[in-house]
């Protein structure tokens, strides 16, 4: 045999090892992985579920109760500020009203939380309804901000038409998805 033949059957023979070697690594990879995933989809599992289950339940409920005395402080917070505030009218109202959607926003977290703790799932619909809300509030902020200052010109007063304009669309947008969830959850029903 010459040189050159025994080099490339020397050659051939080491392709045709590392060849099989990775032929047989592949073979123990596959057969964890296997392994895995029949220990997953029985009823032993790497993580202790019910564990991670109770965890999530008590941090449910502890958000529940924290969004609840936030929201409870919050209109105590809209009650002081409207009995306070001098003038009344239109100051007074405004600020009132921006208060309580601020309240209710709070409000509809703490139930959408509420509503995962019991149901085990997020809800579409509470956070389209709490973007609406959102963008409503400052809608109405907005407003009210140009009918306070008249003399709102130039720049400062087509920005405000610009954010009023924006946070409108926002309003559409997200009524159409609220549209067309409910609309989705109707058909599957």
């Amino acid at each position: 045999m010459t040189y050159g033949n025994r080099f490339v059957a020397d050659y051939s023979y080491r392709s045709f090892h590392v060849v099989l070697v990775h032929i047989s690594q592949r073979k123990v990879v596959m057969n964890l992985y296997k392994k895995a995933k029949e220990a997953l989809q029985g009823n032993d599992s790497l993580i202790p579920t019910n564990f991670i289950d109770k965890l999530e339940d008590i941090v449910h409920g502890f958000l529940g109760i924290l969004l609840f005395i936030i929201a409870a402080l919050a209109a105590i917070f809209t009650l002081k500020r409207l009995i306070e505030t001098e003038p009344f009218f239109p100051t007074g109202m405004i600020q009132g009203v921006n208060d309580i959607l601020l309240v209710v926003i709070i409000l509809e977290i703490m139930r959408t939380v509420v509503v995962r703790f019991t149901d085990g799932i997020f809800q579409l619909d509470s956070f389209l309804i709490i973007g609406v809300i959102a963008a409503v509030r400052h809608i109405l902020t907005v407003g009210a901000a140009l009918t306070m200052e008249k003399d709102k010109l130039g720049e400062a007063f087509n920005r405000s038409l610009y954010e009023m304009g924006v946070n409108t669309g926002i309003v559409l947008a997200l009524v159409f998805a609220l549209f067309l969830s409910r609309s989705a959850r109707k058909g599957k029903g």
